[in-house]
């Protein structure tokens, strides 16, 4: 008989806290029966708490729902079809049942060490990059971030964020930088919390569409988002006045409407992401500039590094392709190698 391996200590508290989710979820779910349910209607999902989340019905009222067990997927953004409870019990704040999601327009996911590809949010519009000019203008990490938005096929807009802070000659040489984005055909946007500008533009830019900001911390999300919409604080506690359950924390993505028209998604979560989910040749898909050349090399196997023949390396050195979009791919497909075995895709 085989010894059983005994389980380290973060292996006891993950199967600790499924256990818990698990039995928690039973005795939710066990909580109404068809009768004390109303009849059903559509939602959309504000924001996701483990078992629970939050629909906003058609007159603008949220409400914290159980999430039956046979919908395997439920994020913020999706929309659904849910059912109130006839008698709400205000000591849980749990107020009906979500019994169905519909179909996605898009979603956007990211890989989790443990849990496999995740989503994030659905039925989104555009990504919003947030990065920031200081301590220094990351191209390298603007590349990550747009090969996840080309992975999902959502459109991407790039924002940096804090131009206040630069002299003149820092910003000739930003914009000589954007100027690169700008030709492959990204929208770019400068902005300023501190003075306004680019403010008014980003609100048309947001204007009657979904969106989320996604961004490493530090680069003013939660700056932007007081600027944009200075009421957020107020419909956050309201909606834990209705649920019952407490505030709303950064943990989890949250979906605000614009009066003026329009959705964005509060992810601060989202701080960077990975890529080894993302076979190679997808990867090289998602740098668009190398799209005409893919399968045009000598060899069908080329790395497109130092192989003979290879199409991509000669429209570098012709200058068709840029040398710094070139040196970044490079460099996503190194950090690809570093990651362990079991998570690197299949190329």
């Amino acid at each position: 008989m085989a010894k059983r391996k005994k389980l380290s200590q973060g292996q006891q508290r993950r199967v600790r806290s499924n256990l818990k989710k698990r039995l928690n979820y039973q005795k939710d779910e066990s909580k109404f029966d068809d009768s004390q349910l109303g009849p059903a209607q559509e939602g959309r999902v504000i924001s996701r708490f483990g078992q629970h989340a939050d629909i906003e019905d058609s007159s603008g009222d949220i409400f914290r729902c159980n999430i039956r067990r046979t919908i395997s997927s439920l994020v913020t953004g999706d929309r659904v079809v849910w059912r109130n409870a006839k008698e709400n019990d205000p000591s849980q704040g749990i107020n009906g049942v979500v019994e169905a999601v519909h179909p996605r327009q898009s979603l956007l996911t990211r890989p989790d060490y443990y849990d496999g590809i995740k989503p994030v949010a659905a039925n989104i519009d555009q990504i919003i990059i947030v990065s920031a000019v200081v301590p220094e203008f990351s191209s390298h990490i603007i590349d990550r971030y747009l090969v996840a938005s080309e992975n999902v096929e959502i459109k991407p807009i790039l924002l940096l964020n804090k131009i206040d802070l630069l002299d003149d000659a820092s910003r000739k040489s930003l914009d000589q930088q954007l100027q690169l984005y700008q030709e492959l055909g990204y929208q770019t946007l400068c902005l300023s919390c501190e003075t306004g500008e680019g403010l008014d533009a980003l609100h048309a830019l947001l204007k009657d569409r979904t969106s989320i900001f996604v961004g490493q911390s530090g680069v003013g999300k939660s700056s932007l988002i007081n600027a944009l919409m200075p009421e957020v604080e107020a419909v956050t506690n309201q909606v834990s006045e209705n649920s019952g359950l407490g505030q709303h924390t950064t943990t989890t993505a949250r979906l605000y409407h614009f009066p003026s028209g329009g959705e964005l998604i509060d992810s601060p979560g989202v701080r960077e992401f990975s890529l080894w989910d993302i076979p190679v040749e997808r990867i090289t898909w998602c740098f668009k500039e190398l799209r005409e050349f893919i399968g045009g090399c000598k060899f069908r196997d080329c790395r497109h590094g130092d192989d003979p023949g290879c199409l991509i390396r000669q429209a570098v050195e012709e200058g068709t392709i840029s040398q710094q979009r070139y040196q970044s791919y490079h460099k996503i497909l190194d950090s690809m190698q570093d990651q362990p075995t079991r998570q690197r895709p299949q190329s």
